[in-house]
């Protein structure tokens, strides 16, 4: 079993995208966890409020263990904050409980994107457990003999169907957090200054999801180049 060199480059050039982002994300939202808001709204009370405004009345809001855990849950319609955002009342707080807000938003809106990413998810669960032992399966029984280059390709679709997943998380991320924004600007939730910290802060987590996406992106090109090489 033989990885070429490549691979490894693309690894380390993937890891320290993925390093730097993380790294800034983090250091944004501690410096805007001090940027504390005018109104005195905390992330629950923040997200209650653009639900109502949205007409969404069968959505809970409720508390999540961690760090940066904040997530919409379609199956159970729930808005899930971390212990931090739920209960702190500052700009990357309102930023990230509106943020998750407008996926339900979306949700009730039946945003095509996040339907087509919804779809997706029984797919991206048999890939994430199944790709990898394929690729190095194919690679293993030699990509060059028949059956070691099916396995091999079928390690290949399906991380092919998980970088489809992660470039369609990126309109859903993106629109989510334009509705939070324009949620909060146009019903003065924030203030001005208190406006371009949240902004800030969204601005970068989404970054995290377009570091995922091209790292993905950069790996099936990869695997696919061995695999069309194998036939050589």
């Amino acid at each position: 079993m033989v990885i070429g060199i490549e691979y490894y480059i693309i690894i380390g050039v993937i890891s320290l995208f993925s390093w730097l982002v993380s790294n800034t994300l983090k250091r944004k939202f501690k410096k805007y966890s001090k940027v504390e808001l005018r109104n005195g709204m905390s992330g629950v009370q923040i997200a209650e409020k653009m639900l109502a405004d949205n007409g969404i009345y069968d959505v809970k809001v409720i508390s999540t263990p961690g760090r940066l855990t904040d997530h919409y849950n379609p199956k159970d319609k729930t808005v899930n904050l971390s212990e931090a955002v739920y209960n702190q009342r500052n700009a990357a707080a309102a930023a990230v409980a509106a943020h998750e807000v407008g996926h339900a938003v979306q949700h009730a809106k039946a945003y095509k994107w996040l339907e087509m990413r919804s779809n997706l998810v029984p797919m991206v669960n048999v890939s994430s457990k199944f790709s990898q032992y394929l690729v190095m399966g194919g690679l293993l029984l030699g990509a060059a003999s028949n059956l070691g280059y099916w396995v091999l390709a079928g390690g290949v679709v399906l991380m092919g169907i998980a970088t489809l997943f992660s470039f369609i998380t990126l309109p859903v991320e993106y629109d989510a957090s334009n509705r939070a924004l324009a949620w909060l600007k146009n019903k003065n939730i924030v203030s001005r200054e208190e406006f371009a910290s949240s902004k800030d802060a969204l601005k970068w987590a989404a970054r995290t999801y377009l570091v995922a996406a091209l790292g993905s992106l950069a790996m099936l090109a990869y695997w696919v180049l061995r695999l069309m090489a194998s036939r050589d």
